[in-house]
């Protein structure tokens, strides 16, 4: 059975998506990943996109958009209620944290200090997010 898990990582640093992407490989899940810099071209990805992603990674502090903006543009359309939203950011702020939830994310991490950090970090992301959650469209999906 061919495998439609994907990944949407939403994040402006060209390093830190490079740096997600070796982690990825290098924890050899069978997982599509896409990735947009700013909120409005990851709201235009999601509404031409015939499949959703398994799961969206958005970076907090956006350049042009605050990931609360994001979030709250996203949850108001019934297609993309039930994508898992994870914030993925630098900021262990307990404002930004309870700003997130009260958005409507569904989970919060800081990124890991080390390569190695963020490769089980990854892993750990996909094993809970696709492997074991179940989401109304995307039951049976794996990484």
């Amino acid at each position: 059975m061919p495998n439609h898990s994907s990944i949407l990582l939403i994040e402006d640093s060209p390093g830190e998506c490079e740096l997600f992407r070796q982690a990825l490989a290098k924890a050899r899940l069978d997982v599509a990943l896409f990735i947009e810099h700013d909120a409005e071209a990851a709201l235009h990805f999601l509404k031409n996109r015939q499949g959703l992603p398994s799961l969206i990674l958005l970076d907090w502090h956006l350049r042009h958009q605050h990931g609360n903006a994001f979030l709250t543009q996203l949850r108001s359309q019934v297609r993309f209620a039930a994508i898992p939203v994870v914030v993925f950011t630098t900021s262990d702020d307990a404002s930004d944290l309870h700003s997130a939830y009260a958005n409507g994310a569904n989970g919060y991490v800081v990124k890991p200090g080390t390569f190695d950090e963020l490769v089980d970090c990854v892993r750990d992301l996909c094993r809970y997010w696709i492997d074991l959650n179940r989401t109304p469209y995307l039951v049976g999906a794996t990484c």
